[in-house]
């Protein structure tokens, strides 16, 4: 029998990774749909989904679901499986934060500078603006303070523990660190250095590895 859930979303966005370890670490059957944002003609059909056409999309049967963050807390709530969302109102408040402070500050500079310039752009074989990785670096360091600030208290980002702030952390940093820079930002910030050690050999991100396209 065909899953009645469809993810709809491109290979190598790291908001789509983010659902798909949603996805896995609820247990969800679900099929692929490959949609690039950065086409010249994104189909109608799935503008009829996502007006704004960005990714991913979740279809769970006729209902449709986009932005990542509602899409995670969706499948939490719709399936069964492990509780990524706690209900104690300080750790609740941690996971959601964590995911606010990853939108509006870590994913620009930590994956459209620093992955993007150092790993994606040399893979399909564009030049890399080694000013857009500097910015990149030098902005994440805000990030990760705050990020390790939090892990170090311990509600979340634990290694532990696996809510929607790993989910939703886990594929930002898989990306960031695959730059020598990022890496060595990481680094320097142990508590979180020590979660990304234990989170990143779970079989959710495994499994959700996107790879780099060739040239």
């Amino acid at each position: 029998m065909a899953s009645s859930v469809t993810l709809r979303g491109y290979r190598y966005s790291v908001y789509n990774r983010i659902a798909r370890v949603v996805l896995h670490e609820k247990g969800v059957e679900y099929r692929t749909e490959e949609i690039d944002p950065f086409a010249a003609n994104v189909p109608k059909e799935y503008l009829k989904r996502h007006p704004f056409g960005r990714v991913p999309v979740l279809s769970h049967g006729k209902f449709d679901v986009f932005e990542t963050s509602a899409i995670a807390r969706y499948v939490n709530a719709a399936f069964e499986g492990p509780e990524l969302m706690p209900t104690e109102a300080a750790t609740l408040a941690r996971v959601t934060q964590v995911v606010s402070i990853i939108d509006s500050y870590g994913y620009r500079p930590m994956v459209r500078q620093v992955f993007s310039h150092r790993v994606f752009r040399p893979a399909v074989g564009e030049v890399a603006d080694e000013a857009e990785i500097t910015a990149g670096i030098d902005a994440s360091h805000t990030v990760l303070g705050a990020l390790n600030n939090i892990a170090k208290e311990g509600r979340v980002l634990d290694g532990q523990s696996f809510t929607v702030a790993d989910c939703h952390l886990a594929p930002m940093i898989a990306y960031f660190v695959q730059a020598d820079e990022g890496a060595g930002a990481l680094k320097a910030h142990k508590n979180l250095a020590d979660w990304w050690a234990t989170v990143s050999q779970r079989e959710s991100l495994q499994s959700t590895e996107p790879g780099l396209p060739r040239s």
